[in-house]
């Protein structure tokens, strides 16, 4: 892939960011979906690859834009495979919570999972902790290897997961080790991500959630040096099938970094569209607006945050062309 590309994403997620954070704390949260994945096609029309979408807003009939197996890109460049998130966090800006995100991440062809839309469980963490978790393992015994690894005693240790009723038994466990726990409303990419900066407070990502974000913290933690494992939860016959379609023939393995993103190179970009405990979301003052993005590549392991102001009487569409 062409180093290049690094900046063409940032200004993709840029523009869906700043189309999208219009909408923050209006209770409409397709409105803001549609807002941000418009955004995002407008400006791929102008990246220099030939972009396959293999994560999406799902298949040709159920999304009119950035469906799985559209064609991303000006035509020209590298063939490579796309997973994208125009709004991680729907809900969180309809409500103006934290850690929304606009999300792409590239690899070369036929790198990425094609993740199936469903349930995966999860378990993530930064660099400190590569090698010592076990998704199979109990709770108790992730978060004791994890404390260990990051030399701290399991009751300073912060577990990110989604405040959900399924799981309720996970968060009693995580209680009885003494560790402590952020609930988070939605965005689980933001919280696997968070894993892997010491600044953020997350040491440990738990819990089940939609899959194709789980290929897509992969490529962040790729990039980060992290790990993420994972394991398809089909819920039915029909999901099951699916995931043998799209060529997941043991839908009871575990799914590792290798599995979700291989080869090695990738990049992944994200803007944050609201406050969060790595990013900054967008401001709007009078006809500017600013932005602040992370960038990050897995070949060379650089990472880069990228502070925008945008003159949006000047790009009134997003895009200069």
């Amino acid at each position: 892939m062409e180093r290049s590309l690094s900046m063409e994403l940032v200004r993709v997620t840029e523009a869906a960011a700043l189309a999208s954070a219009r909408w923050m704390g209006r209770g409409n949260k397709e409105a803001a979906d549609q807002a941000a994945t418009e955004a995002m096609r407008d400006v791929f029309d102008t990246v220099p690859m030939k972009g396959t979408v293999v994560i999406g807003e799902g298949e040709m009939d159920e999304a009119p834009m950035l469906y799985i197996g559209e064609k991303l890109g000006n035509g020209y460049g590298p063939r490579v495979d796309v997973a994208v998130d125009p709004l991680e966090g729907t809900n969180i800006v309809a409500n103006g919570d934290w850690n929304a995100l606009a999300v792409i991440a590239i690899a070369d062809n036929g790198d990425l999972l094609h993740a199936p839309d469903m349930y995966m469980e999860k378990i993530a963490v930064g660099p400190d902790a590569v090698g010592k978790i076990d998704i199979n393992a109990p709770v108790a015994e992730n978060l004791k290897a994890v404390a260990k690894a990051k030399n701290k005693d399991i009751d300073d240790i912060v577990v990110a997961i989604l405040k959900r009723k399924r799981h309720e038994k996970m968060i009693e466990e995580i209680r009885e080790t003494g560790a402590r726990i952020k609930l988070i409303q939605d965005g689980d990419v933001a919280a696997a991500i968070n894993t892997a900066f010491d600044d953020t407070g997350v040491d440990i990502l738990l819990g089940s959630g939609g899959a194709p974000e789980g290929v897509l913290a992969a490529v962040a933690l790729k990039c980060l040096g992290g790990e993420i494992q994972g394991k398809l939860l089909p819920q039915n016959e029909e999901e099951a099938a699916r995931c043998e379609k799209m060529g997941i023939g043991d839908i009871t393995r575990v799914l590792k970094m290798e599995d979700l993103v291989g080869g090695d190179d990738a990049i992944f970009a994200a803007t944050g569209v609201t406050d969060g405990e790595l990013l900054k979301g967008v401001r709007y003052k009078g006809t500017a607006g600013t932005t602040q993005s992370v960038v990050m590549r897995a070949k060379s392991g650089t990472v880069r945050f990228i502070d925008g102001k945008h003159m949006l009487n000047k790009k009134p569409d997003l895009v200069i062309r």
